[in-house]
């Protein structure tokens, strides 16, 4: 393995198979790397492998913890995998039978459990197997790195730093990167472009302090709002309310996030870091109020104990009492000054209302954030030199939208510092420096450069240049002759102004660049077409508004599929019903790697018809299209039963197994690098963009295929699989994939399937228990099975 580089990391090892260890070398797995996962060797059999007469030499004992480690991952439950196939990629063995694998591994990672001499034993054991270029890494949430790294030799310590995964590796983007006093500058970068670009993480570099960046901060302004509800006497669901999306934290309010947690995992870190920081107010801080004490003692420990701030009682919420620790009804929070704040929709705006109110809440809130940003800022150059660093750490690691600095812009500093004078604090010498400049803000509004890699499409759509613009999809210029459609409508549906828009779009790509990209800035991708419209339009029986939609909607991505410009589509998260039909028509997919794509229409009572129930009919039999030979049923029948069951994929590769991506199309690891990526894609295509021929038929089963789906298709019904109603949809969306009322093997065109699908979909939205499911979907946000 070389020094330099992203990809020179081709094998890997974890030591530790609990959740963190197997975590982790789930992850590396994903993203193709091979892996070996070893933990020890158990002392005494278990009860189950005393039954099956095992003893303490078998393998399958020796291999005990790995091999639960990997029975979690192929768990149907489990999703530390992208795709279950990826368990090829991990080895699993111990480190006393298997340290001679270890030779092969270019990074080896302890992911032991926090017990300083417990990980530099495993250091002394594993020593002696690495390859002389292998680096090695500690998982620690806490421990010094440099004690840690006493006792290895010279060569080794240079090789050796902490990479601090966060929990779970798989879906939270945060790795802080640790190093000690001895770790060379190019395993450092080695490291941190590997984790990035490979792994898809998002890396700040902390400084070897007691709980480095995120849990520092994170716990700290835990700490605050645990001790501030008792000063202001706030119920927990009251400041839950006050302390999540309202100011920039998670939906669950910090309680309920303990819950989640663990409140015994808050109170030893918190313990941790109490011993081993300095300052006064941050100890007492991080001294947990009598009533947290209390909660451990009686094991409230949260969701893993079904009790904590918060617990379920069958359909009902009940609440902590922390008087008496009994548990009360949750009440609904309704604080008047709170309901007008929520209905401020620009969270700038939203903030500052909140945070200089004139009343009780608007003071704790002020308080709670006052104390997380000067705190914030004292910790500068302590953990970090780097502002941006602290301001990522937060939002990877602790999930909070915006972090402490770009809060303090937010909210003015010099606004908020002369207040914070006036009642008496001492402000950190970083932000008297920045005010003495004559500046009121952290960050500084720059041009956008499009050179760099790390552009998203919400930096491209507040920064770049706009060719064309409208309320719900722009056009942008990404540079290169390359142009980028973003989507930012409404909850990022299809609207007819999207539909409209896009024509005007490929028209002005077609002339002016190279081909188009296109993008949304949405938390999803896009979620489908506009229900409350066909709805409406239904219940109306206005039917050619809705054959209007449906015609110009499938018209738009004919035009994508078949623009003489390559179209690259780059969705992640949630892209659903429609959005999955705009991605089905790209010349090529740069998907995120949390990709949840589907065609989801049947949870509505309605088919894929802007050409996606089309388009899987065409990918399945693509291949096998000419050649009346081959059998079409297993091919319809796969596209069938991936509608009718609305199947969504769990990631990207997943999505190439369901058959919504081809293997051609690729993954980006890191959303940040999408843009980028998809930018490549484009000037790679543009090369020699091939002539489609919109001409091309396709074979169809015609009416024998369509009575064997539909023979199908009532064996499901009376097996309890699908409901009567969804066997209606079904049969409608089987006609459509098999061509229609047309004699077996008929060769018909995309219009033809296009017609189809639009008569179904016309059908089905004059159907009550359409409508039903509509309204369901609209007041709940969960399918309904009538």
């Amino acid at each position: 393995m070389k020094q330099k580089g992203v990809y020179d990391i081709k094998q890997a090892a974890v030591i530790g198979a609990g959740v963190m260890g197997s975590g982790i070398a789930a992850h590396l797995a994903n993203a193709g790397i091979q892996v070996l996962l070893l933990d020890i060797v158990p002392d005494k059999l278990s009860d189950e492998e005393k039954k099956k007469g095992l003893t303490l030499e078998d393998k399958e004992v020796r291999n005990r913890f790995a091999l639960k480690a990997k029975a979690r991952m192929e768990d149907k439950r489990s999703t530390m995998l992208y795709t279950k196939e990826n368990i090829k990629y991990l080895t699993f063995g111990n480190i006393e039978d298997d340290l001679e694998k270890l030779r092969e591994a270019d990074w080896v990672i302890e992911a032991v459990i926090e017990n300083q001499q417990i990980k530099q034993d495993v250091y002394k054991k594993i020593e002696p197997y690495l390859k002389d270029n292998a680096i090695l890494s500690s998982n620690t949430s806490g421990i010094s790195i440099n004690a840690l790294s006493e006792g290895l030799n010279e060569k080794l310590k240079a090789r050796f730093l902490g990479t601090h995964f966060f929990n779970p590796p798989r879906y939270m983007k945060l790795v802080e990167i640790i190093p000690s006093k001895n770790t060379s500058k190019d395993t450092i970068e080695l490291i941190m472009n590997f984790c990035e670009r490979k792994l898809g993480k998002g890396v700040v570099q902390a400084k070897d302090t007691p709980g480095f960046i995120a849990n520092r901060v994170g716990v700290y302004a835990l700490g605050i709002i645990m001790h501030k509800i008792l000063e202001y006497d706030l119920s927990f669901e009251e400041a839950d309310a006050l302390t999540g999306v309202e100011i920039g934290r998670p939906k669950t309010g910090t309680f309920r996030l303990l819950d989640i947690i663990g409140i015994d995992t808050l109170t030893l870190v918190a313990e941790y870091l109490k011993e081993n920081v300095t300052d006064a107010k941050e100890k007492e801080i991080l001294k947990m109020p009598e009533y947290v004490k209390e909660m451990v003692r009686k094991n409230l420990l949260g969701d893993k104990v079904k009790s904590g701030f918060y617990k379920k009682e069958g359909k009902e919420t009940l609440v902590l009492n922390h008087q008496d620790f009994s548990y009360r009804s949750k009440e609904k929070i309704d604080l008047a000054e709170l309901n007008e704040i929520k209905k401020i929709k620009d969270f700038g705006k939203k903030l500052n209302t909140l945070v200089y109110g004139k009343n009780k809440l608007n003071q704790f809130v002020w308080d709670v954030i006052k104390e997380t940003l000067l705190f914030s800022a004292k910790m500068v150059p302590e953990i970090s030199d780097d502002i941006v660093d602290i301001d990522n750490a937060m939002k990877w690691g602790y999930n909070w939208e915006v972090g402490p600095f770009e809060l303090w812009d937010i909210i003015g500093v010099k606004k908020s510092v002369d207040r914070m004078k006036a009642e008496g604090e001492d402000i950190p010498p970083i932000v008297s420096e920045l005010i003495n400049s004559g500046k009121d803000k952290f960050y500084d509004e720059k041009q956008l450069d499009l050179s760099k890699k790390r552009i998203t499409p919400l930096n491209l759509y507040k920064n770049g240049r706009s060719v064309i613009k409208s309320d719900h999809i722009s056009l942008f210029d990404m540079g290169d002759d390359v142009a980028c459609m973003i989507l930012h409508s409404p909850n990022s549906s299809i609207t007819d102004q999207v539909v409209e828009f896009t024509h005007q779009a490929l028209k002005e790509v077609e002339v002016n660049y190279k081909g188009v990209i296109f993008a949304s800035v949405g938390k999803n991708f896009c979620v489908g077409a506009n229900l409350p419209y066909i709805l409406e339009n239904s219940r109306a029986k206005n039917w050619k508004a809705i054959e209007n939609l449906v015609t110009t909607f499938q018209g738009m991505n004919m035009a994508l599929k078949y623009s003489n410009r390559p179209v690259i589509a780059a969705p992640y998260a949630m892209t659903l019903g429609g959005g999955a039909e705009i991605v089905l028509h790209a010349h090529k997919v740069r998907g995120f790697a949390e990709l949840y794509m589907g065609l989801v229409e049947v949870g509505v009572g309605l088919l894929p018809a802007g050409g996606g129930t089309k388009e899987l009919l065409l990918r399945s039999i693509e291949d096998i299209s000419d050649n009346q030979k081959v059998d079409l049923t297993p091919f319809v029948t796969q596209a069938l039963e991936t509608i009718i069951f609305a199947k969504v994929s769990s990631s990207e590769p997943d999505a190439k197994m369901l058959g919504y991506l081809r293997k051609t199309d690729e993954i980006s690891m890191n959303k940040d690098y999408q843009l980028y990526e998809a930018k490549q894609d484009v000037l790679q295509l543009a090369k020699g963009v091939g002539q489609f021929d919109r001409n091309r038929k396709y074979r169809v089963g015609g009416t024998n295929l369509l009575a064997t789906l539909k023979f199908n298709l009532y064996q499901m019904y009376r097996g309890g699989f699908i409901s009567e109603y969804d066997m209606y949809i079904a049969k409608k969306i089987a006609h459509v994939l098999c061509g229609g009322e047309l004699p077996s093997n008929s060769m018909v065109d995309e219009q033809h399937i296009l017609d189809l699908e639009k008569e179904a979909f016309l059908s089905l939205c004059g159907e009550e228990k359409t409508h039903q499911r509509i309204e369901h979907m609209l007041k709940t946000g969960r399918p309904l099975r009538n």
